[in-house]
């Protein structure tokens, strides 16, 4: 399994708290890694992917904490996730580096009707040649997200990637989705589509379903034909994916 950004956050984070964080479920014995129960554990299905995309999550200070947050898996399927902790008054030096490198195109992914300048939104990815796209993602709460933005000059002169309403629809439609909410993964699922990763895309979907199952197995009992469905539908992916590679 490959130890990436997040699991090193959510250490770092870990060893200086002075107490331990009770979110729900505090009792659950779960893996350090995955975070669902140890019985359940899908890190063995860590996916083996490539992409010529790169993500920056910047998350709230709590949230790295949270067992049911899905930041790490988005650095389960995309290998060049970078995580950091967000500070209004002292950001990372690394991270401003990182934003500052001419190697990568940043992208700020965030909802258009938050940003006063429009001329900075984008609906499209358009890459200069030689670039990479650093797609980044505020990870925390809707109002977390939006004072991240508000409290981050070194954000405001860059490009913003926003979603049209009927892209969002098509895709809450397709998901099922009951509270019109989409995970941090989901939303990262979104952005390689647009990128054209759609492969790495469907991979994410599938790995974030797998996550929510077993998450929810250390919660409640599931039984009968329910249970197993998010594994053996990423299996059959993966395998779907392989015979159209060697074709």
């Amino acid at each position: 399994m490959r130890i990436h950004k997040v699991h090193q956050l959510h250490k770092e984070r870990l060893a200086r708290s002075s107490k331990p964080f009770n979110a729900r479920g505090a009792n659950v014995n779960r893996c350090e890694f995955c975070q669902v129960h140890k019985d359940h554990c899908i890190c063995e299905h860590q996916p083996e992917t490539t992409s010529n995309a790169a993500f920056l999550l910047i998350m709230f200070d709590t949230e790295v904490l949270k067992p049911s947050n899905t930041g790490k898996l988005i650095a389960d399927v995309i290998p060049e996730t970078h995580a950091y902790l967000w500070s209004r008054t002292e950001p990372s030096e690394e991270m401003l580096s990182l934003l500052n490198n001419e190697a990568y195109q940043p992208f700020v992914v965030f909802p258009e009707e938050q940003i006063e300048d429009k001329s900075l939104v984008r609906n499209e990815v358009k890459v200069e040649e030689g670039k990479t796209p650093l797609f980044i993602l505020l990870d925390g709460s809707w109002r977390e997200a939006g004072r991240m933005y508000r409290k981050s000059p070194y954000l405001h002169q860059l490009p913003v990637l926003s979603f049209k309403s009927e892209q969002l629809s098509n895709y809450i439609m397709r998901k099922a989705s009951k509270d019109h909410q989409l995970a941090t993964a989901e939303v990262a699922s979104m952005v390689l589509d647009l990128f054209g990763e759609q492969d790495n895309a469907r991979h994410l979907e599938h790995w974030f379903e797998l996550f929510r199952e077993h998450y929810l197995y250390s919660k409640r009992p599931v039984k009968g034909a329910e249970r197993g469905m998010g594994l053996k539908r990423l299996i059959e992916f993966r395998t779907n994916l392989k015979v159209n590679n060697e074709i």
